[in-house]
């Protein structure tokens, strides 16, 4: 995964990718523990760090879509997230606990040269934690 998405090391959050094809993604990411988890406070994740997971999946499918284009070889042009919207967290819970599988879905509603948008929800054991969507600018050597 780390040479999917712009982060490494204990940043990289997602573990596989499950499926994916031009408008959508499918990420997994299995947590045995949260006491190392970089976005965790002393073993408690919040469930709103869970909208990192889902730009990481964003950025994952950008990858993948470039090097499909360029047949296997191609670069992703670079993005930024410069907003989320309509962010619900149906569960009763705000935190999350391990060990647990969370499954990471990605549906790009919106594509052209100035960036994305993207709905995702994220999954466990068949229930929402948290979804919504993401904009994602690209990044140009003309925007600073």
């Amino acid at each position: 995964m780390v040479d999917l998405v712009p982060h490494a090391g204990a940043m990289c959050l997602l573990d596989e990718v499950v499926a994916w094809e031009t408008e959508r993604i499918l990420c997994r990411s299995v947590l045995n523990t949260l006491e190392a988890h970089p976005l965790a406070d002393r073993g408690v994740l919040p469930l709103t760090a869970l909208v990192e997971y889902a730009a990481q999946a964003t950025a994952a499918h950008g990858t993948l879509l470039a090097r499909d284009s360029a047949g296997g070889a191609g670069s992703p042009t670079p993005g930024r997230l410069v907003g989320l919207r309509d962010i619900e967290f149906p569960a009763d819970e705000s935190t999350l606990a391990a060990p647990t599988t969370l499954d990471v879905h990605v549906e790009r509603l919106m594509a052209d040269a100035g960036g994305s948008i993207y709905a995702f929800r994220v999954v466990e054991t068949g229930r929402d934690l948290v979804r919504g969507r993401v904009m994602i600018r690209t990044v140009t050597d003309e925007i600073v």
